[in-house]
């Protein structure tokens, strides 16, 4: 019975900080394209070329740099020490991409380590105790629950620091990059810079409602299988 109603309670939380965080996928979507901006952004140097800007910028050129024309993600992995990017050229949002994963590249190293480690665990252990319920060998249901609302709290407490401090300073690394390398008028660039504050508003709210909403999720399936078997 009381994982019915935590259950109930976890679906309420959940409809509740969806409109509180309105997560409008559409709407981010929209301001991410803009034609004017792309051939703005398009007169700007390669990928690679603007990334190594920014990490000699940054004190941190040992980091090497993979571009996949193939792929729709930029990421920076710590265990390889590499930024890959994405297939993004006809888009002005590159500029300030680039930026967020080269400061990903500066970022404390235990804290990445710990992140991409305890991340791993993390999901171990959900699809372990799913698997215990369901076969039906899983002892004190209550107390697995808690320690993986504690690893949620600790997993969201990492990963939304390390994307909230990228994003936040993205839009400032961009900034002085275009500035400094002279390339639009000043106009043009603050319409991109204006353009990245809308984008950073509704982009740092649905990081956040993301991640939240994906523990929330793990949690629903937990008490459900929790409650049938």
């Amino acid at each position: 019975m009381e994982f019915l109603v935590l259950l109930i309670m976890i679906i309420i939380i959940y409809f509740i900080l969806r409109f509180v965080f309105e997560f409008n996928i559409k709407k981010l979507k929209e301001i991410s394209e803009n034609k004017e901006l792309d051939e703005i952004a398009q007169r700007y140097p390669e990928n690679i070329e603007i990334c190594k800007y920014y990490l000699k910028k940054l004190n941190n050129e040992s980091v090497k740099i993979e571009e996949d024309k193939e792929s729709n993600s930029t990421l920076y992995l710590v265990m390889s020490n590499k930024i890959f990017i994405a297939n993004l050229k006809e888009s002005y949002t590159r500029i300030q991409t680039i930026a967020h994963e080269c400061l990903h590249s500066i970022q404390s190293k235990k804290l990445l380590w710990f992140n991409f480690i305890f991340s791993n665990i993390y999901l171990i252990y959900f699809f372990l105790i799913t698997i215990l319920t369901i076969f039906k060998v899983l002892p004190y249901k209550m107390l697995f629950l808690s320690v993986f609302i504690v690893f949620s709290l600790i997993y969201y407490a990492v990963r939304t620091y390390l994307e909230m401090d990228a994003m936040i300073k993205a839009r400032f690394l961009a900034k002085e990059y275009m500035e400094e390398i002279e390339i639009s008028e000043q106009e043009e660039i603050d319409k991109i810079i204006k353009q990245y504050d809308k984008l950073n508003n509704l982009g740092i709210k649905f990081t956040n409602y993301k991640f939240l909403s994906n523990i929330f999720w793990k949690i629903i399936i937990l008490l459900l299988i929790f409650v049938i078997f």
